[in-house]
């Protein structure tokens, strides 16, 4: 694991930046998760490296490698949330400061362990999203633009990356004992995960849900059928595709650092250590 710093332009990116506009629509509702909740995921981890065990350093280690990735992801998206916002979607911003109270609420308002169960839950969504992204989403990014999908693509890529290191705080942690195995590594784990996908979910629905309609204002009857095949062919991918691998994350031996590399992820992270004079050339 390292920080990597790409340099992406985003100022010539539309908000239907893929042939499939529902689809390029649903990733712009997602961009807006991460500007409010990695910066919270540091602050969290931050705290629980006071607790850590002595024995791990190891861990130590990719936590601050996970802080110093996190701080580029949430950079990153808003630099590209700005341009989407800006392109007739002003609501944005509003969804992205209730879900920002929300989690200071949870900072005042709720354990570490909830916390770090909350964290393991959406890092566990990035992990599946990981996968994914390489190998199983070429017909929806065929013909997409180059800077949004090298966004998605580095962002994917280095939550495959790092996505065991909440799941290993969070053992590390409170799954403890037989006891602790049971409840906490188990049962109380699912809690958060579910807790933090159906609210994650809901805001990202909402705002989906209100970038469609802006879109509709503006399209013609054949213009709002094609947008509705999209819709169709989108969910048919997230029925045949995503939730299958969803529900990998609730079985009972379920381990991130054991899910297998998808073939070219880091071959494409290498792309973004190159030196800057590199890269821009």
């Amino acid at each position: 694991m390292i920080v990597r710093y790409p340099r992406i332009d985003y100022s010539k990116i539309r908000a239907h930046w893929a042939p499939n506009i529902a689809f390029a629509q649903l990733q712009n509702a997602t961009s807006i998760i991460p500007g409010p909740v990695e910066p919270w995921l540091i602050k969290v981890l931050q705290k629980a490296m006071d607790f850590l065990p002595a024995d791990k350093e190891k861990l130590r280690e990719d936590m601050a490698t996970f802080i110093g990735q996190e701080s580029q992801h949430f950079r990153q998206h808003r630099m590209f949330n700005k341009v989407i916002a800006a392109q007739g979607y002003p609501a944005l911003a509003g969804f992205e400061k209730q879900l920002a109270d929300d989690l200071e609420g949870f900072c005042q308002n709720r354990s570490l362990k909830f916390m770090l169960a909350y964290a393991d839950g959406f890092e566990s969504l990035g992990a599946v999203q990981g996968g994914i992204w390489f190998g199983r989403m070429d017909k929806l990014i065929e013909g997409a633009d180059p800077n949004a999908i090298a966004l998605w693509k580095w962002h994917m890529a280095e939550e495959f990356e790092h996505r065991e290191v909440c799941f290993q705080i969070y053992h590390a942690l409170y799954s403890r004992g037989l006891w602790g195995k049971i409840w906490n590594g188990y049962f109380y784990r699912i809690y958060g995960c579910l807790y933090a996908m159906v609210h994650l979910w809901g805001y990202m629905g909402r705002m989906f849900s209100y970038m469609i309609q802006q879109d509709m204002l503006s399209m013609n009857a054949e213009e709002q059928a094609a947008f509705g095949r999209d819709i169709k062919a989108l969910k048919r991918f997230q029925t045949r595709v995503f939730f299958p691998q969803l529900l990998k994350n609730f079985l009972p031996w379920y381990n991130p650092g054991r899910k297998p590399t998808p073939v070219g992820l880091f071959e494409y992270l290498r792309e973004f250590e190159k030196r800057p004079q590199e890269a821009e050339a």
